[in-house]
C-alpha cells in the first residue's frame, strides 16, 4: 500500500475548500468559534459513519464479486482526476454575505450526506487505497478511524485559523491549486504502481 498517496488523497480531499469547509469558515465568521465547533463536531461523525457504510458496503461487494476491486480503483481514479481538474481551476468561491448559516451539530451532520465531495471520496478511499491490500476487518476500521480523524483536522484547521486560511488561499490562489491538482495526479498514478 502506498501510504504517501493516500494521505496526499485525504489530506487535499479533507483539507481543500468544499461545502463543509466553507460552512465552517462561514460559521466562525457569523456566529463564533463555539458554534462552528459544534458544526464540525456533526460534520466529524457523519464523515465517519460515511467511511464505515462505505467499508462495509465495499467489503461485502468485494466478497461477493470480487472482481469488482478492479472497477472500484479505476472510478476512484477517475474520481481523483477529476478531481485535480475541479481543484486546479477553482476560483475559490466565497461564501455569500447574506447566507446565514446555523452551524448546529445536526446542520454539520446532514450536509455530509448530501455533500457530493464527501459521498464520492468516502466511496472511493476504502476500496482504492486500503481494500487491495487489506482486507482485514481490524485494518479497515483503523483505516476508518485514521480518515475520519484526518477529516477532523482539516475541519478543526478550517475553525482555528479560517481567516487567515482563506486570506492565504485568496492571496496565492493559482498556485495553491496547482499544487493540490499536481498531488492529486500524482496520487492517482501511483495507485497503479
Amino acid at each position: 500500500m502506498n501510504i504517501t498517496s493516500l494521505l496526499l488523497y485525504c489530506f487535499i480531499v479533507t483539507f481543500t475548500p468544499g461545502p463543509t469547509n466553507i460552512v465552517i469558515l462561514s460559521t466562525v465568521h457569523n456566529n463564533g468559534t463555539k458554534k462552528a465547533m459544534e458544526y464540525t463536531y456533526g460534520a466529524t461523525i457523519a464523515f465517519g459513519l460515511l467511511l464505515s457504510l462505505s467499508a462495509v458496503l465495499n467489503t461485502i461487494l468485494v466478497t461477493f464479486i470480487p472482481k469488482i476491486l478492479i472497477l472500484m480503483q479505476i472510478i476512484g481514479s477517475i474520481y481523483m482526476l477529476y478531481l485535480a481538474y475541479q481543484v486546479y481551476k477553482t476560483n475559490n468561491e466565497k461564501p455569500k454575505a447574506n447566507e446565514k448559516q446555523s452551524g448546529t451539530f445536526l446542520s454539520g451532520f446532514f450536509l455530509q450526506f448530501l455533500n457530493p465531495k464527501v459521498l464520492l471520496f468516502t466511496l472511493t478511499v476504502i476500496p482504492t487505497f486500503i481494500m487491495p491490500y487489506h482486507l482485514s476487518l481490524s485494518k479497515i476500521i483503523l483505516s476508518v478511524m485514521a480518515i475520519t480523524v484526518i477529516g477532523f483536522l482539516a475541519f478543526i484547521t478550517w475553525v482555528l485559523f479560517g481567516a487567515l486560511f482563506k486570506n492565504f488561499l485568496q492571496q496565492h490562489e493559482k498556485t495553491v491549486n496547482t499544487l493540490m491538482a499536481l498531488f492529486l495526479v500524482y496520487s492517482t498514478f501511483m495507485i497503479w504502481m
